[in-house]
């Protein structure tokens, strides 16, 4: 009678199989534990025209220390950082946004921030970002 081949082989593979997927789903949950950016759509510096177009605003005279970056995946996220002679803040916020929002959600150690994501203070016509 002829020997049938060794079945140890494929009980190997078979067992391999769930192994490999459990590395798989660890290195998953480690990596997106200890990412910045797990979803995705790591910041990258862009264009500060552009970035404070989409606002509907434009840099202020004398600003200096300027740093914008955007960040796409599910929505598109600008952040724009610099600063100003303090001033000319309050002018430059009434030129560019009439009606200015209350100040919320700074950043520890702001002075001033702006927050323009509500539908009571909505970005200027023409701006690209919506509340």
């Amino acid at each position: 009678m002829p020997r049938r081949g060794n079945r140890w082989g494929l009980v190997a593979a078979v067992a391999v199989l769930p192994v490999l997927v459990l590395i798989r789903l660890v290195t998953a949950v480690v990596r997106f534990a200890t990412s910045d950016c797990p979803l995705g759509g790591a910041p990258e510096q862009t264009s500060c025209t552009e970035a404070l177009a989409f606002g509907g605003a434009s840099l202020p005279d004398g600003a200096y220390d300027i740093d914008c970056t955007v960040r796409t995946w599910l929505d598109t996220d600008y952040l724009v950082t610099f600063r100003m002679p303090r001033s000319d803040v309050t002018g430059w916020l009434t030129r560019t946004y009439r009606e200015q929002p209350e100040t919320r959600l700074c950043r520890e150690g702001a002075d001033l921030c702006l927050n323009l994501n509500s539908d009571a203070h909505p970005p200027p016509a023409g701006a690209g970002a919506t509340p």
